[in-house]
């Protein structure tokens, strides 16, 4: 025990530092982001993150939209429990067959309007799990998208500029 407690005195912490940003950049983003929102839907943006099979990369970077650097919330934008609150669905991975049925229902007990956002390459199109037999491919198979975020996983600004290109470009189903 008391090895332990000395290692971890005398060295530094496994973890990464934090991101270099460009803190103008970020603020530009998400506050356009906030008020496409209010000139859209009149309040703010409510958004349902689902996992339809994925590694986990891109739900990595969503989570950062909510921590100390990014700070969505401060914009207006949220992060909602229920579908029945949100107005977009921020879908991630191939849909697995198990899924499927799942996120039917998901995109059903979502009010109208609505918009559904892909993120990552494997809500694309399968990505690295393309061709697995336990998968459907990706969103775009199951769901009408109106938006694909590329990246694996797309950082959280390239996730803040294609929510605002999604409120400023198209009008919600």
């Amino acid at each position: 025990m008391r090895r332990t407690l000395l290692e971890g005195l005398l060295h530094r912490p496994l973890s990464e530092p934090p991101p270099a940003l460009d803190a103008a950049e970020l603020e530009a983003v998400a506050q356009a982001v906030g008020v496409a929102a209010r000139a859209r839907l009149g309040r703010s943006l409510s958004i349902r993150e689902i996992d339809a099979g994925s590694c986990n990369g891109c739900e990595l970077e969503i989570v950062a939209l909510n921590n100390a650097f990014y700070d969505l919330e401060r914009f207006g934008l949220r992060f909602v429990a229920s579908p029945r609150h949100a107005d977009v669905l921020l879908v991630t991975g191939p849909v697995t067959h198990n899924m499927r049925a799942a996120l039917l229902r998901t995109w059903e007990a979502t009010p109208d309007p609505k918009w559904v956002v892909a993120v990552g390459a494997c809500a694309h199109d399968g990505g690295e799990f393309a061709g697995s037999y336990a998968c459907e491919r990706g969103v775009g198979a199951v769901l009408p998208v109106d938006l694909f975020i590329p990246g694996c996983p797309p950082t959280p600004v390239d996730l803040l500029k294609g929510l605002l290109g999604l409120l400023k470009l198209s009008a919600p189903r």
